[in-house]
């Protein structure tokens, strides 16, 4: 029974240190590549249309008059 565990444990014990010294060089392998920054977020288009609804309001209302 005590072979049985110390074997347990120092296979457990290489595996361990195996792992430790593998899983940083697997986790820095291929970092991605960060994400490129949006063109347009759609705040600029929905300016874009409140100022010609606003032009547009303001003609028609100084025409009306």
């Amino acid at each position: 029974m005590e072979l049985v565990v110390r074997v347990t444990f120092t296979t457990m014990a290489i595996l361990a240190l195996l792992v430790a010294l593998v899983f940083p060089a697997i986790t820095t392998a291929q970092s991605p590549e960060p994400a490129m920054a949006p063109t347009s977020d759609g705040v600029a288009i929905d300016q874009g249309i409140a100022y010609v609804l606003m032009f547009a309001a303001l003609v028609l209302t100084y025409i009306i008059h």
